[in-house]
């Protein structure tokens, strides 16, 4: 005969086990202080060289002392004119705090042999989401002669008009040097400001490249 009682289940209390004495007598986590530049490349001195163009010498002379301060005083990098071999060489120091910051001045250096202003240039030694982007003429569409010439002057506008209004409204500052173009920049502005050039280049009027950068530009405001 079997009987219809469910059958009982025992709970049963669980009783915290107490730490074990290896775990408590185990010594406390070591705090160790971040490397510095020169202990991370084992002691090791780290150079960059930038090369100086012809056309860029005089400008470099005028201008070197607000090159050397930021660059010598802030980012702590050893830096000097190499007159023999017409290069700025730079290095790090014993007292470099970031191992970074040679590659931002070498960039710094740079953005100004192609042609941008100190003051401009110097917000890629305290940004680190700005960028140089350069390309060609020719990269975008083959042009020759008159044809070229005209692309150009369409790219500068009037005094400069057209390549001002691509820089204010894209927060960017471009540098047109013969068929070169340099764009400096955030990588999402440097994008619309290049497709605004590329445009300009295959022939497109000024007010057509406005309406459109105005409608991105807004789009780019609204997002960030």
């Amino acid at each position: 005969m079997q009987s219809n009682e469910a059958p009982i289940s025992m709970e049963v209390e669980a009783v915290p086990s107490e730490p074990s004495s290896a775990s408590a007598a185990l010594p406390p986590k070591p705090i160790f202080e971040p490397l510095k530049a020169h202990e991370m490349s084992d002691g090791r001195v780290q150079f960059r060289k930038v090369s100086v163009p012809p056309h860029r010498y005089s400008p470099l002379k005028k201008v070197w002392m607000d090159i050397y301060t930021p660059v010598y005083e802030q980012m702590k990098i050893d830096i000097r004119m190499n007159l023999k071999g017409r290069k700025v060489e730079l290095k790090t120091r014993a007292d470099t705090p970031d191992v970074s910051n040679l590659q931002k001045c070498s960039d710094f250096v740079q953005a100004f042999m192609l042609g941008f202003d100190v003051i401009d240039a110097i917000a890629l030694l305290r940004m680190d989401e700005l960028y140089v982007e350069s390309f060609e003429i020719k990269d975008v569409k083959t042009l020759r002669g008159e044809h070229l010439s005209r692309a150009i002057g369409r790219l500068s506008g009037k005094g400069g008009k057209t390549k001002f209004a691509i820089e204010n409204a894209t927060k960017t500052r471009i540098v047109i040097a013969d068929t070169k173009i340099h764009i400096l920049g955030s990588f999402a502005n440097i994008k619309v400001a290049r497709d605004s050039l590329c445009s300009l280049i295959l022939g497109s009027p000024a007010g057509k490249v406005y309406s459109k950068l105005r409608a991105v530009t807004a789009r780019l405001a609204e997002r960030f």
